[in-house]
C-alpha cells in the first residue's frame, strides 16, 4: 500500500483490499476479519480509518460486527432468484410455491391483507380498471433464516378475486397464479421491469436495512390467455440477499 498515490479515500482502499479477500475465500462465511488495530498496522493508518473501512463493508452487507467481538463475515447464503423458472406453469401449477424455485431454506411470510382499495393510476390503467372498479390488494414480507429478503404488494381486481381464497390469508397450494387457473383466469404470459434504486425509510425499515444500501425494484405484470392483467406486483428486494438468474434458449 505504501507508495500508492490515488484520490481514493484510505479506508475505502483498506475495504477494497479485504472484500477483494473474502471473494477469493482468504475469509470465509463466519470468519473474523482483522481487527482496526492490526489493520492501522499493516496500512499505515489510523485506528479510526481502519473502523471505516470496516463499517463501509458492514453497510455493504458482507460483514457483521459484534459488539467487543468484532467484524465477521456475514454466513447468509445469497438466494438465487430464477426469474423464468420460478413463473412456470408447471412450477406453480403443480402446487409449489414460486419461492420454492429459488431457494430450499424454510420462508417465513408476513402477510398483511390491504383488503378493497383505489389502485395507483398507472396499477389501474394496466389492470384496466375504470371509473369505480376497485383493486384488491395483499401486502408480504419475506424472510430467510430470520433475515427479512423481500417486501411485496400485489394489486388485482376486486370483482375478479372477491369471495376466492385468493382474498384470504393463506391462498393455498400454488399459491396466487393456481387459484386464478382454477377461476379460468391462468397466467400465461408475464412482464417484469427491474431496476435498481435508494431505499425508502419504508423500505428500510421493513428489510431492516441503512438507506445507503440499494434494493432492486421489480414490477410484476401477469396476463391471462386474453392478454389481460390480472395482477400487478412490487416487489422491493434486498439487494445484498439476491442474485437473479436468468436462463434461457438463444
Amino acid at each position: 500500500m505504501t507508495g500508492e498515490t490515488s484520490k481514493q479515500p484510505k479506508y475505502r482502499r483498506i475495504a477494497d483490499d479485504l472484500r477483494a479477500k473474502i471473494d477469493a475465500g482468504e475469509f470465509g462465511p463466519g470468519d473474523r476479519l482483522p481487527g482496526e488495530n492490526p489493520l492501522a498496522a499493516e496500512y499505515g493508518v489510523a485506528g479510526m480509518t481502519a473502523r471505516q473501512a470496516l463499517n463501509a463493508l458492514k453497510k455493504e452487507g458482507l460483514v457483521d460486527s459484534r459488539k467487543g467481538a468484532g467484524f465477521y463475515v456475514r454466513s447468509f447464503r445469497p438466494i438465487r432468484r430464477r426469474s423464468i423458472a420460478r413463473l412456470s406453469r408447471d412450477h406453480w401449477g403443480s402446487g409449489a410455491s414460486i419461492f420454492s424455485a429459488d431457494d430450499s431454506r424454510e420462508l417465513e411470510v408476513d402477510v398483511t391483507l390491504l383488503g378493497r382499495l383505489t389502485a395507483p393510476p398507472p396499477v389501474a390503467f394496466v389492470l384496466g380498471l375504470e371509473g369505480e372498479d376497485t383493486a384488491f390488494g395483499r401486502s408480504r414480507r419475506f424472510l430467510v433464516e430470520d433475515r427479512p429478503v423481500l417486501l411485496s404488494t400485489s394489486y388485482m381486481p376486486y370483482d375478479l378475486v372477491a369471495g376466492t381464497r385468493i382474498a384470504e390469508e393463506d391462498t393455498g397450494p400454488g399459491g396466487t397464479y393456481a387459484r386464478l387457473a382454477e377461476l379460468g383466469r391462468a397466467p400465461v404470459h408475464f412482464r417484469e421491469e427491474i431496476r435498481v434504486r435508494a431505499p425508502s425509510a419504508e423500505d428500510a425499515i421493513g428489510l431492516n436495512l441503512s438507506l445507503d444500501t440499494p434494493v432492486i425494484n421489480i414490477v410484476r405484470t401477469a396476463y391471462d390467455e386474453a392478454k389481460r392483467a390480472v395482477e400487478v406486483n412490487h416487489m422491493t428486494l434486498d439487494s445484498l440477499a439476491y442474485i437473479l438468474e436468468y436462463e434461457f434458449d438463444g
